[in-house]
Parts: C-alpha cells; sequence; structure tokens
C-alpha cells in the first residue's frame, strides 16, 4: 500500500511542477510564452490532466482558467495522498516507511 501511495503521489508531483512551472513562464515571458519551447513541454506533461479538468468542468470556465483549476485539484489529490501516507505511516510504524 505504501509503495501505491508513493507512486500516486509522483504521478500527481511531475503535473503539479509542470504547471507551476507554467505559471512562472507565464509570468517571465508574458505574451510570448506560447514560442517558449519549456513552456510548451510544460504544457505538453500537463495536458492529460487539464484535458480531464477541461471536460469536467462547465463551459462557463474559461480555457485559460483551466490549468490554475487543475492546479489546485491536483494540490487537493496531493494534500489527500500525503494525508493517507502519514496514516498509514502512523498505524504500521514509522520504521516501515523509510
Amino acid at each position: 500500500m505504501l509503495l501505491f501511495l508513493n507512486l500516486v503521489q509522483l504521478l500527481l508531483y511531475i503535473p503539479l511542477l509542470a504547471l507551476l512551472g507554467q505559471g512562472l513562464l507565464f509570468v517571465l515571458a508574458g505574451a510570448k510564452r506560447h514560442d517558449n519551447f519549456f513552456y510548451q513541454l510544460l504544457q505538453l506533461i500537463a495536458k492529460p490532466f487539464t484535458f480531464v479538468v477541461r471536460k469536467v468542468t462547465p463551459a462557463k470556465v474559461g480555457d485559460s482558467q483551466v490549468p490554475v483549476v487543475t492546479f489546485f485539484l491536483l494540490v487537493i489529490a496531493y494534500a489527500v495522498v500525503s494525508f493517507e501516507k502519514i496514516d498509514l505511516c502512523v498505524r504500521i510504524g514509522l520504521e516501515q516507511c523509510k
């Protein structure tokens, strides 16, 4: 179970960092961010998650807001997985969680 939680945490961490990097490049590169190779790479990494959020959210949510919504949903999911991992480690003992 610990291995599963670690894997889920890793799978959430990667798109979280990609979306955070996109936000940073949004601030730094401004309107030319779509021409930036690294922005496009980070967008490609986060695309499966933003695609799912785009399909789930109502049409009122604009396309520019979808990455922000995705980021916050991933933060919530990451927090839930982290709390479950902490709970598991407390139950089985901290020595087995190393």
